[in-house]
């Protein structure tokens, strides 16, 4: 008993160390935007990819390793993820151009897909019923420890050495958590597999599919939604979303089980979570903008800021998580949607000139819910399931919270940008000026009011999905 005991709890760490490192990364990237923008002499436009190809790459990817990681066994995947992550991490730190720098976010971005997919699975697979949501609010205080610690680092690291310095802090971990990877998971449930076979066809379609419809959301604003390669990337788009439906129900073994669509405490919490990410990442990606230039704070104290809603996800996602093995889902997770509904309305009177504890609260209020709602939900989604379908619910779990954070990112970048554009008759960030705040708070605004009403919306999804109880 001892020993079993041992063993889960060593597996836990090491799926720490991975989710760190890839909240870590997130973080950082995020503060370190306009530092790069500056550079590599691009606009907003440009440097938002270097967000939106990696969110891409993994949310395109989830499925398919999430399917493998119950076909071939969670712990070859997961090593492989590990050492792709550290390689995509020295490439993206090597990058001489915007296109270099995405070239290297795509790898990492692989690899970071093969983490997320077995992360929640293994958890599960190792931990009782009644331990779960413990289990998977410490993991969310991990989450939070993260990107706490990433907006500070980030600062450090811009403030005395190099955005580049961002990616390889993640190697030497990377090679010490590959290694550890290979002999903690052996002879761990789900670890060699069910051996049976991959829907390449369905994976390929999945792929397919998420690549043009997530290209048509964040590229609307350059092609126009009247233009021929707008038109093209939503009909293959959709078409491929079609295919793979008519796949997943013709073949015996599909990449994902559309039965599992049957069931309420799966797909709602599912649908909430894409809402939730969608909502947060509007903050996330245009926080350090607002920071940068019409407050014209330096890159540590921009990283202090932006570490306040992730204080809030170290407190209180332990807390959720264990309430939810008592309360259930549904009132913690519409109550934390709420929450960061409001966070976002309380950040459209901002200005540069109020003081740091006027920006504080409101940035608070944004992660005390989303603290509320992710450990929850997660709960919920890998409870409703049974085991040999984790894999597939792990990938779909990330697959939604990575899709929330692209559609976030991209109505965000989108929505600023041509406002902004829009009343400095044409001018872009790269041209900012002190006279221009008046113009980017106005674009500001409008990106946090659309922002709020994905949370709403989100918090109406998150309720509806009624009371219920695990599958085991």
């Amino acid at each position: 008993m001892a020993t079993m005991i041992e063993k889960k709890w060593k597996i836990f760490s090491l799926v720490a160390v991975s989710i760190f490192m890839s909240t870590l990364d997130s973080s950082i990237v995020n503060v370190a935007l306009p530092y790069i923008m500056g550079e590599m002499a691009t606009d907003i436009s440009t440097i938002q990819w270097v967000v939106v190809i990696y969110l891409l790459t993994v949310s395109s990817l989830l499925l398919t390793f999430g399917r493998l990681s119950d076909i071939r066994g969670r712990r070859l995947i997961y090593v492989l993820g590990f050492l792709v992550f550290t390689l995509g991490s020295f490439f993206c730190g090597m990058a001489i151009s915007p296109f270099s720098l995405a070239m290297g976010r795509v790898v990492q971005g692989i690899g970071a897909s093969m983490l997320m997919a077995c992360s929640p699975a293994l958890i599960v697979d190792v931990f009782e019923t009644a331990q779960r949501g413990r289990a998977l609010g410490l993991l969310g205080a991990v989450v939070a420890a993260g990107l706490t610690l990433g907006p500070v680092a980030g600062g450090v690291l811009l403030e005395y050495f190099s955005w580049r310095y961002i990616f390889y802090i993640n190697i030497p971990i990377g090679i010490l958590a590959t290694i550890s990877g290979f002999f903690v998971l052996k002879n761990i449930p789900g670890g060699r597999g069910t051996g049976e076979t991959l829907d390449w066809v369905g994976s390929l379609m999945m792929i397919l599919g998420l690549s043009c419809l997530i290209l048509c959301v964040t590229q609307v604003s350059v092609w126009g939604i009247a233009s021929f390669r707008f038109a093209f990337c939503l009909i293959i788009g959709c078409v491929a979303c079609v295919g793979f439906i008519v796949n997943s129900r013709t073949l015996a073994q599909p990449l994902f089980d559309l039965s599992l669509l049957k069931i309420r405490l799966f797909v709602l919490p599912l649908a909430a979570s894409g809402f939730l990410f969608a909502a947060l990442f509007v903050v996330i990606f245009m926080m350090p903008f607002y920071l940068t230039y019409p407050c014209g704070l330096s890159p540590a104290r921009t990283g202090g800021i932006m570490i306040v809603p992730f204080l809030f996800l170290l407190v209180i996602s332990p807390i959720s998580g264990a309430l939810s093995d008592r309360l259930g889902s549904q009132l913690l997770c519409s109550s934390g949607m709420i929450l960061l509904g409001m966070g976002l309305v309380s950040l459209m009177s901002i200005s540069p000139g109020m003081g740091t504890l006027s920006l504080v609260w409101r940035m608070g209020l944004a992660g005390m819910g989303t603290a509320l709602f992710i450990s929850p939900n997660n709960t919920a989604i890998m409870g409703a399931v049974p085991m040999a379908r984790r894999g597939i619910a792990a990938g779909a779990s990330a697959t939604a919270r990575n899709l929330g954070m692209v559609m976030g990112v991209a109505l965000a970048g989108t929505i600023f940008t041509s406002s902004f554009s829009h009343l400095t008759k044409g001018a872009g960030l790269d041209s900012y000026t002190p006279a221009m705040a008046l113009n980017f708070m106005a674009s500001f605004k409008r990106v946090m009011v659309v922002g709020a009403l994905v949370a709403f919306v989100g918090a109406a999804v998150a309720f509806a999905r009624g009371k219920g109880n695990p599958i085991n």
